[in-house]
């Protein structure tokens, strides 16, 4: 089922210019600004520019670069236009990265905007490609980067052209540098959510999205969407001694993780663990706390925020939701440090058994089996 998304009726203050730069390039749903005015250069500029023109743009294009102001890019749709021709790009095939495999590595290719254009000259598409893809943030040498979906493109010659291959997002996170896995999560997530928002909830009529890929807009009715997240909370629930763990029917054999699900409607993060822990393994939280928070591209983007609870010791008989889990159980602190050594590939036994394994260090949910391994150990120490 596709829920339509919601319409935007207001738009959020001004961000206070002391913010800075640091908080303008962390990574999340577009903030919701008023419009600024648009500058005074024709709707055809990026495309047939005189060379008096373009002495005058460049400098103001360089500043924002340099200043990495991705949200400067991302309301100056001539500044953004521009920043297409000298920017980065990530390659997508049905959201599906472009990696590249080095010996045992695996690379996340940024390919110019000149090596793009020569790719899709190639399968006899160019321009209106490039006006496809999305901004996704700056480099640290203030270059801008965007990502591509090539979807209805022919794959193989692509792969074949740059000798790599598309790869299933759910596997590129866990291969690829610890650095290069939240832009690819956030870039899917932005493509995913263009793919699926193309019409109008209120009126059905198709909505364009501005050069950055920031928002869409209806033009029939007004409205403005934009790109948004689902809260979930994921828990790790303890009795003071040991942790609790459990495992979906979808996971990989052996595989356990911490507990998660969506927020409510209405709901606060606190109601919605103790909820969420209630329903799935029928416990009462006592206490807890928050840990950190991680996007995460699945199912459809979501801000994933940790908690650590704690429940009473007395009254810690598990009842499973058999519905959602297929198993929950405790796990006491030798067999979580070596659950956190055990690699999924020397989980499976003799017997067929698997043995138990956790989320690699790149998920949230490892973080917080880690930090409850550390908080044990300093405490029997």
């Amino acid at each position: 089922l596709q829920l339509p998304a919601l319409p935007v009726r207001e738009a959020r203050p001004e961000r206070s210019p002391g913010l800075g730069r640091a908080a303008q390039l962390i990574p999340g749903p577009a903030p919701l600004r008023a419009p600024r005015k648009t500058p005074a250069v024709g709707v055809g500029y990026a495309c047939n520019v005189s060379s008096t023109a373009q002495e005058s743009f460049l400098p103001r294009l360089q500043v924002a670069l340099h200043l990495c102001e991705k949200n400067e890019l991302k309301e100056d749709d001539s500044l953004c236009r521009q920043a297409q021709t000298s920017g980065t790009f990530y390659l997508f095939h049905n959201l599906s990265p472009f990696l590249q495999k080095v010996g045992k590595k695996y690379l996340v290719p940024q390919l110019s905007a000149a090596e793009t254009r020569q790719i899709l000259e190639k399968l006899q598409e160019a321009k209106q490609w490039l006006e496809k893809s999305v901004l996704i943030g700056c480099s640290d040498e203030h270059r801008p980067r965007f990502a591509l979906d090539l979807g209805a493109l022919d794959k193989s010659v692509i792969e074949s052209e740059l000798q790599g291959s598309f790869t299933d997002l759910r596997k590129a996170l866990f291969v690829v540098d610890e650095k290069d896995s939240p832009l690819l999560a956030s870039a899917q997530s932005l493509l995913r959510w263009h793919d699926s928002h193309q019409y109008c909830s209120k009126t059905g009529q198709p909505t364009e999205k501005n050069p950055a890929g920031s928002k869409r807009v209806c033009h029939a009715s007004g409205i403005t969407y934009y790109p948004q997240m689902s809260p979930v909370v994921i828990t790790l629930v303890s009795d003071g001694s040991r942790c609790l763990l459990a495992r979906q029917p979808s996971f990989p054999p052996g595989m356990f993780t911490a507990l998660s699900g969506f927020c409510d409607m209405g709901e606060n993060v606190e109601e919605a663990v103790r909820r969420e822990v209630a329903e799935e393994v029928g416990l009462e939280v006592e206490s807890l706390r928050y840990s950190a928070s991680q996007h995460w591209p699945f199912p459809r983007s979501s801000l994933m925020i940790a908690c650590h609870a704690l429940v009473g010791a007395q009254r810690a008989e598990i009842s499973m939701d058999t519905l959602e889990l297929e198993e929950a159980r405790w796990f006491g602190l030798e067999e979580i440090v070596e659950g956190l050594k055990r690699a999924p590939s020397s989980s499976k036994q003799d017997n067929g058994s698997f043995l138990p394994w956790f989320p690699p260090k790149q998920a949230i949910a490892h973080q917080l089996i880690h930090e409850w391994l550390q908080q044990q150990t300093a405490q029997t120490a």
